[in-house]
């Protein structure tokens, strides 16, 4: 239970006064005592309550806050360890219009008040007067933890989101089967899209075996991918009861999930770390669902519009087309105007084509004469390029002819076979050999044979 503190020291509990009972007479019956009525039992009991404690102050950890139209605010009190009970408070609006800061679950706060007894119900209330922050509760501490490690992983990082499908054929729900979630995302799908196929993958949303139903019921929506877009919805309620959508697991599950998914949890003031980690966030399990399919009718106005104006743009194609044809059936209805205009365009090919085989015929009579002439003058310079190279032929031949070195005053030796010697080595002493100049040769013998020597 939260701790409570009195205002002020709780009376001494004194033993009870027992009077001794009267000495019942012989064969009377006992008067017995008046039943209390269910109010003025309550009644004493909530006097007895503010006699006995008055004001007191209370530490815990808000949950399940709601701030009602009027300004009032519903709220539980438990023990920041999780353990014991809950106490109930209300704060009426001009206590809380006098709050410094923004009350909401999770949080440790110090309150003051007044116990007493809610009549309606019957059960315990604390009628808060005052309320002061004194830190995060433990619950929520723990949220934060969790939220920032899954942030700092990029489990929430708005670029791994995906698109909704516009236009889905299908559409998953995960939730509890007696949800009264599901029969407001039932009911939404009905009225929005009834042609839409919706698929159920039951789990339960809160204790302790809801984080892992929740992720085989999202595991098992991926492996089957029967659906475009799948909605992972609950009811609203305090942190704790939501607190199944905060696992670690589930969270991974849903960041993890082939499908897009759509989470509306909770109350629009509700976030968990589910809302974080999938593709879109719903305010609540009716906006999930809004979100998920398109509104019929608006689709089908959609429709309409774009088959008007697919028929516009046909009709608008017809028109233009039945111009072209007109256009051309009015080029066809004079028919004499193009022939002429054909023939006059014959006639100047025919003459251009008149023209031109004359002036063939002409060059074709010039070309043999013209022919002719080239050919002799090919001819003549051919002649010419000829009698230049024999007589420079003529003119290297004459220079190496050896009788013209032989006028010169030189001679050479031939052997008894006619054969020039042109070497010293060819020659032997008492060979006969032969000197021959340009008027005459003579009959020679060798004497001695003097080889040159080799130069260094």
């Amino acid at each position: 239970m939260a701790r409570l503190w009195s205002s002020r020291p709780a009376p001494l509990l004194a033993k009870p006064v027992v009077e001794p009972a009267a000495a019942p007479i012989p064969g009377a019956l006992a008067a017995p005592r008046a039943p209390w009525g269910v109010s003025a039992l309550l009644l004493a009991t909530s006097d007895a309550l503010a006699a006995r404690f008055g004001a007191v102050a209370v530490r815990g950890e808000l949950s399940g806050l709601v701030r009602a139209a009027s300004g009032h605010c519903y709220f539980t009190l438990k023990d920041a360890g999780g353990a014991g009970g809950v106490l109930r408070c209300a704060m009426f609006r001009r206590a809380a219009s006098l709050l410094d800061f923004q009350p909401a679950d999770g949080q440790q706060v110090d309150v003051r008040g007044r116990l007493g007894v809610y009549e309606a119900r019957g059960e315990l209330q604390l009628v808060v007067e005052s309320m002061q922050r004194v830190g995060a509760g433990s619950l929520y501490e723990e949220f934060l933890r969790l939220r920032a490690r899954l942030q700092g992983l990029g489990l929430f990082d708005s670029a791994r989101k995906r698109p909704i499908s516009a236009f889905p054929r299908a559409v998953g729900v995960v939730t509890s089967l007696g949800a009264a979630a599901l029969r407001d995302v039932l009911t939404t799908l009905q009225r929005r899209a009834p042609h839409l196929h919706v698929v159920l993958y039951p789990s339960p949303v809160q204790g302790v075996e809801a984080p892992a139903a929740l992720v085989a019921a999202l595991q098992e929506a991926g492996r089957r991918a029967e659906v475009d877009t799948l909605l992972l919805v609950r009811g609203g309620g305090a942190l704790e009861d939501l607190w199944a959508f905060n696992d670690e697991r589930v969270v991974r599950a849903v960041a993890a999930c082939p499908l897009p998914v759509v989470c509306g949890v909770g109350h629009e003031t509700d976030i968990t770390l589910c809302d974080l980690a999938a593709d879109l966030r719903a305010p609540t399990p009716t906006a999930a669902a809004e979100l998920a399919a398109p509104l019929r009718d608006e689709a089908l106005a959609l429709l309409q519009a774009r088959q008007a104006a697919l028929q516009r743009a046909t009709q608008r194609a017809l028109q233009q087309q039945a111009q072209r044809v007109d256009t051309l059936g009015l080029r066809l209805g004079q028919p004499g105007r193009v022939l002429w205009g054909q023939a006059e365009r014959l006639n100047a090919l025919q003459q251009r084509l008149r023209q031109a085989l004359l002036q063939r015929q002409a060059r074709q009579a010039l070309e043999p004469g013209q022919r002719a002439q080239r050919m002799a003058q090919a001819v003549r310079q051919q002649l010419s390029r000829a009698l230049l190279r024999l007589d420079a032929a003529e003119q290297r031949l004459h220079a190496l002819n050896p009788a013209r070195v032989l006028q010169r005053g030189y001679a050479w030796v031939e052997g008894e076979d006619g054969r020039p010697v042109v070497s010293v080595h060819a020659l032997q002493p008492g060979q006969a050999v032969h000197a021959v100049w340009a008027d005459g040769r003579a009959g020679l013998q060798v004497q001695t044979v003097e080889p040159l020597l080799p130069s260094a």
